[in-house]
């Protein structure tokens, strides 16, 4: 089965990047509560209405100076499987 993409990355890979960062908890409250600046609207809202997941993800990695290195990702066996 195909996963949803959103403009070329699947939304299961974006709550898994947002949950390798912030956490499961943190991570959902993010996606329901933060307004990024740049948008004036909360994350979810961007993700409901079909937003580039990618340009919503690095938003999120600039309003919380996510450094560089960590924006793809943890780097796991699990996740190339």
């Amino acid at each position: 089965m195909a996963g949803l993409y959103y403009r070329g990355m699947r939304l299961t890979e974006f709550h898994q990047l947002i949950e390798d960062e912030f956490g499961r908890a943190k991570g959902r409250h993010l996606v329901h509560s933060h307004v990024l600046a740049s948008q004036g609207v909360t994350v979810g809202e961007l993700v409901d209405a079909g937003a580039d997941l990618r340009e919503v993800w690095l938003e999120i990695c600039r309003d919380f100076d996510v450094p560089e290195g960590r924006r793809l990702g943890l780097d796991t066996p699990e996740r190339w499987r």
